[in-house]
């Protein structure tokens, strides 16, 4: 599914955004981080350059093999957050626009808390409630009359809101410090055929069982029908929508 060169040549928005991730994380000479859902190591990379040692974990070999090229003086491993068995080993863990991809969250929650120490941090940024909201209605509306029956079960993410989220890390063991929920209005790079490689990048799960000819009509229609609200001169802006917490672990 994951395309790391289309996600470094048109999507570096992912982890530039991330950068506020890694202001909360606040990482230190000596500490011991582990990344969720690293991607190609971009941020894992910010993190070893304020002198800690950080482990990448990403649950795609293609990203992985990436970010070993891109940083082969770091450790990138592959892996799921749901099944990982990290036991008080990390001062800190801090995932960046992954965890809206893991429907399970209560599991996630469980095994992030496991890894941290007593006393760790943890820091996580993901979609919100409200995120990508008037891309999906039209998606909804495209798959609809293309035949599509009950098009949102298709929907992979998990947008939650401060509340539910908060819930599930309590209910894991983590005290919440700080949470908040922001609109990001996301400019995509590369013109007019940015959301066409935005669906190819995320979007998968709603074309991956349509023919060629049925997705380039799923896409048309899409387009057509979020010009009107998300494309401003020529730049298609994703309306984006983050949830942001600081919890730590007793």
């Amino acid at each position: 599914m994951w395309n790391p060169l289309l996600y470094q040549a048109n999507h570096a928005f992912v982890w530039e955004h991330g950068r506020g991730v890694l202001e909360w994380l606040d990482p230190r000479p000596g500490e011991r981080i582990l990344d969720v859902g690293c991607g190609t190591g971009q941020l894992a990379a910010g993190v070893a350059e304020a002198g800690a040692k950080v482990i990448g974990l990403d649950a795609s070999d293609a990203m992985i093999d990436q970010a070993r090229r891109n940083y082969p003086g770091l450790e990138f491993i592959t892996g799921d957050v749901r099944t990982m068995t990290y036991s008080r080993e990390f001062d800190a863990v801090y995932s960046n626009a992954a965890l809206h991809w893991v429907r399970e969250a209560d599991t996630a929650a469980r095994a992030m808390a496991a890894a941290l120490k007593p006393g760790g941090r943890l820091v996580v940024e993901l979609g919100g409630q409200g995120n990508i909201a008037s891309l999906l209605e039209v998606v909804y509306q495209a798959l609809g009359e293309m035949g599509v029956k009950n098009p949102p079960h298709l929907n992979p993410w998990y947008f939650p809101s401060v509340g539910a989220y908060c819930s599930k890390l309590e209910g894991a063991g983590l005290t919440v410090r700080q949470a908040m929920l922001f609109p990001r209005p996301t400019p995509l790079d590369g013109g007019a055929g940015a959301l066409a490689r935005w669906f190819a990048m995320f979007g998968d799960a709603f074309t991956r069982e349509l023919s060629e000819d049925s997705r380039e009509q799923f896409l048309r229609l899409v387009e057509a029908r979020a010009a009107h609200t998300l494309l401003r001169d020529g730049v298609w802006i994703v309306d984006y929508c983050r949830l942001r917490v600081l919890a730590f672990r007793q």
